[in-house]
């Protein structure tokens, strides 16, 4: 027993879906042939063994390119990956640090931030408070402060520091340089 499932639908018209009765034919040079009747079209195309594929087909007659549409579809599929691949993926990297961090531990927490901001990331610091250390708040602003004292070449703030309960929460992103893409050459 044969089942017929659905096929995949076709983001264009080709071949003998084609509803309209006369169309504007280009050739596979993409110049123009001239308007003529979809039956002359198809058999053109045939005739080069290629397919006739609708591109517009909102025009007044439809446009319709003679072409390899397999081809055409992996060209297409190809420059999408490429565009994909040139785009920056932003990831939020998370720190944990305590108010009474010691200044050494301090450094090596900013070093691992530093790194994270020269990649393009940005940086999520998450302040634990513990016991008496809530009622403090100087203590969360002295951290804040000698974080971005020694980041303030690199790192902007994004949103300042929360302290909800027992955790601050703060959001660094990296510096945005003036003047694009060559701002850096220049400098």
């Amino acid at each position: 027993m044969r089942r017929d499932f659905p096929r995949k639908k076709r983001p264009h018209r080709i071949n003998h879906e084609i509803r309209a009765t006369k169309v504007r034919v280009i050739g596979e040079d993409k110049k123009q042939i001239g308007i003529m009747t979809l039956r002359e079209a198809i058999e053109l195309a045939q005739d080069k063994g290629l397919d006739l594929v609708e591109i517009a087909p909102k025009a007044d007659p439809p446009v319709v390119r003679i072409m390899d549409y397999g081809k055409f579809l992996y060209e297409e599929h190809k420059k999408q990956q490429e565009a994909k691949k040139r785009q920056k993926q932003i990831k939020v990297k998370e720190l944990q640090i305590r108010p009474k961090i010691d200044d050494h531990d301090l450094n090596v927490k900013v070093k691992k931030m530093r790194e994270f901001l020269e990649d393009g990331n940005k940086v999520k610091v998450r302040l634990r408070l513990r016991g008496r250390e809530m009622g403090k708040p100087e203590l969360v602003r002295n951290v804040v402060d000698k974080i971005m004292e020694r980041l303030e070449d690199i790192a902007q703030i994004e949103s300042p520091m929360k302290v909800e309960g027992r955790i601050g929460i703060m959001l660094l992103g990296p510096k945005k340089v003036k003047g694009g893409k060559n701002a850096k050459a220049k400098d």
